[in-house]
């Protein structure tokens, strides 16, 4: 449903006559994010935002809801779009419109021609702030819009991919702005990542399914901080679990924490559910595909669908069909079926409602503190990516802590000495 002319916002959302539903789970949401809800309370007061254009490129759910209504607060002039075409949730996008004014377009399903369009009608509101998941509205400004960075103060990322292609991007000379790199802020990546990756990832993939995953083998390809997460809880569900990697390091760790760890070549004929988290392309391949068991199932909790190639998979099918929600039969021409959770893309996001509030709530407020920092040393920053700075990593975890009510240990005076001395010894 698109506003009409005489209506005060322009959006694009499925339907507004969700907004109640809507609005009673961003509330619901909003519990379990104490951090963001103060630094909300503190954006009321201070306006940060004030006289700054803000767009958001962001998967539409309760959680990124609170973020919004927080960067409102703090005087953003703001629009929302959905970071992945999967991942909106329709009844929050009708309340962020109606009940919060914000402008969103976003809508749950949309095809990859509404998505790039939803990225121009953000480039059009000419942001001085960028809030980025993937890093598609700041590669799109790059490419096609040279003549709006002089309207750009800065960009936050907060993904693995995203923050690849930025490094990317600096390497090309094309990254001429500061961006900071909310993705490898502690409060972020060792607690969003890990467990917050690795429960909705299952989420989505027994909302999707109904299977038991006591006893199934679960490969998870990659073991950065989204698959130990991912593969931590499966374990705790009862699966026996494969780790496959590229990189020595995380191999070597994967084996310690007691997984098998093999090449994906071997591990395909092994597993009955894939888990894709490394970020990059065609990790499951159509010589995967081949030694599959009948019925094996695959889905992805990386950002981009491109992890498994369907591309090759559906060459090989001779005929595709929809036996449940988000749950797609690929029956090939040896005579076994493939299964494709959530069309390739993020799995606890199209399948399932994302990471638990509790968890974004470190993240978005690692989000909202960035883009304030990127406001208030506006002409300060070089180009290339920034670090959360640590004090406001640590002022996240000590808020996060006094929220769950935890306390913890101060050092004394004769230990700060201590520990700022290089005389004393055993």
């Amino acid at each position: 449903m698109t506003a009409t002319p005489t209506t005060r916002l322009k959006y694009e959302v499925k339907d507004l006559a969700l907004a109640a539903q809507g609005k009673q789970r961003i509330e619901w949401a909003g519990r379990e994010m104490p951090v963001l809800k103060q630094i909300c309370d503190r954006f009321a007061q201070e306006k940060p935002f004030a006289g700054i254009r803000l767009i958001a490129c962001c998967h539409v759910t309760t959680e990124t809801a609170n973020l919004a209504i927080a960067l409102k607060a703090g005087g953003a002039d703001s629009l929302l779009i959905a970071s992945n075409p999967l991942s909106t949730q329709d009844d929050v996008a009708a309340s962020l419109v109606a009940d919060y004014d914000i402008p969103v377009f976003a809508q749950k399903g949309e095809d990859s021609e509404t998505y790039s369009r939803h990225v121009q009608i953000a480039l059009d509101h000419r942001p001085n702030i960028i809030i980025d998941d993937g890093c598609d509205v700041v590669a799109t400004l790059v490419q096609q819009r040279q003549h709006q960075l002089a309207d750009l103060i800065g960009t936050t990322e907060e993904t693995t991919t995203g923050i690849v292609r930025l490094r990317a991007m600096f390497k090309d000379g094309v990254l001429t702005f500061p961006a900071m790199n909310v993705n490898d802020a502690d409060t972020k990546h060792f607690f969003d990542n890990r467990y917050g990756t690795g429960q909705s990832t299952l989420d989505g993939i027994i909302r999707a399914t109904n299977v038991l995953l006591a006893g199934k083998t679960i490969v998870v390809a990659g073991y950065g901080w989204c698959g130990k997460g991912a593969a931590l809880r499966a374990r705790g569900m009862g699966a026996n679990v494969i780790v496959t990697e590229i990189e020595p390091v995380p191999a070597i760790e994967a084996v310690m924490d007691g997984f098998r760890v093999m090449p994906m070549a071997e591990a395909a004929a092994l597993g009955d559910v894939f888990i894709t988290v490394t970020g990059n392309k065609h990790v499951i391949r159509e010589e995967h595909f081949a030694v599959m068991k009948d019925g094996a199932m695959v889905c992805n909790s990386g950002h981009f669908d491109i992890e498994i190639d369907l591309k090759a998979l559906a060459a090989e099918a001779v005929e595709v069909r929809e036996v449940r929600n988000f749950t797609q039969e690929y029956r090939l021409k040896s005579g076994k079926s493939v299964i494709v959770l959530g069309e390739g893309r993020l799995v606890n996001l199209a399948a399932a409602e994302g990471h638990p509030s509790a968890v974004m709530d470190m993240s978005f407020a690692n989000q909202a503190l960035a883009a304030e920092y990127l406001v208030k040393n506006q002409g300060k920053l070089a180009a290339g990516l920034h670090s959360i700075p640590a004090e406001v990593d640590k002022e996240i975890a000590r808020l996060k802590l006094q929220a769950m009510g935890v306390k913890i240990d101060t050092l004394t005076a004769a230990q700060i000495e201590y520990m700022n001395s290089w005389t004393s010894g055993t």
